[in-house]
């Protein structure tokens, strides 16, 4: 099994040195930084330029156009990365044998859920965003995507998703969510205006995939099973708290976790 997993990156850092990991730079178009030897996301068919409102799907979409020979894609973050066992560094990754004999059971591999704890999925997301855009991504999906609906507005009342765009799925159902996360986010990109959001805020369409992998993955027949995940450098776990109970009682902060 060819199996190629993603780790995306916007400058030079220490990266897995296991088999079937693929350093990526991400707005590669517009990244002039020199020295940076990892496979870029403006070769071949590419939205590179989208990167500061697309995130890491750049790359996503980059392997879905270029990579027509593997047979399992996936994506990780430089410092959020799947792992087989503590401690977490880099030398315990999820490894290609680990990954290769759980996709023979499964189609897709997925961190653990995130929890809101105090918030739906959907009242988190307009208590640290605008609106708008998720609003609109339900208008487009009950318009275009009909059979999506029921399981959007499921995913949108819980208070536990699958978070941060990482995966690591067979190529069959890699095709599947990347025909229904670019056709959904094009069509929001055409019917909003983003122009006076905040370069943050501008990252718009990359948050709002993050919540549409449980709505593609509830409509589709694909299995799927959970790994460990963990984020080098820790996780902020007492500012997260504290921001998620400031934006419960109406203080917006700029930080997305």
């Amino acid at each position: 099994m060819k199996t190629v997993i993603m780790v995306v990156a916007h400058k030079k850092f220490p990266m897995p040195d296991k088999k079937g990991y693929l350093p990526i730079l991400v707005g590669a178009v517009k990244n002039y930084r020199t020295g940076i030897e990892y496979q870029r996301d403006d070769e071949g068919e590419n939205i590179s330029a989208k990167n500061p409102n697309y995130n890491e799907l750049t790359a996503v979409y980059w392997a879905w156009k270029n990579l027509k020979d593997a047979d399992a894609i996936g994506l990780v973050h430089y410092r959020r990365l799947f792992f087989d066992t503590k401690p977490y560094s880099l030398n315990n990754v999820l490894s290609k044998p680990k990954i290769e004999k759980l996709l023979s059971k499964y189609d897709v591999i997925l961190p653990k859920k995130r929890n809101y704890y105090i918030e739906s999925n959907y009242s988190h997301y307009i208590h640290a965003h605008h609106k708008e855009p998720l609003d609109k991504t339900r208008e487009i999906i009950k318009k275009y995507y009909p059979q999506y609906l029921i399981n959007f507005d499921k995913v949108m009342q819980r208070k536990k998703a699958h978070m941060f765009n990482m995966f690591i799925m067979r190529k069959v159902a890699f095709e599947s969510y990347c025909s229904f996360i670019f056709g959904v986010l094009e069509k929001v990109e055409s019917q909003i205006d983003i122009s006076n959001y905040s370069v943050q805020e501008k990252r718009v369409f990359g948050y709002i995939s993050e919540l549409l992998m449980d709505v593609w993955l509830e409509t589709n027949n694909f299995n799927a099973t959970e790994v460990k995940w963990e984020q080098l450098g820790g996780k902020k776990n007492f500012q997260k708290a504290v921001s998620l109970v400031e934006r419960k009682i109406g203080i917006k902060t700029k930080t997305h976790f």
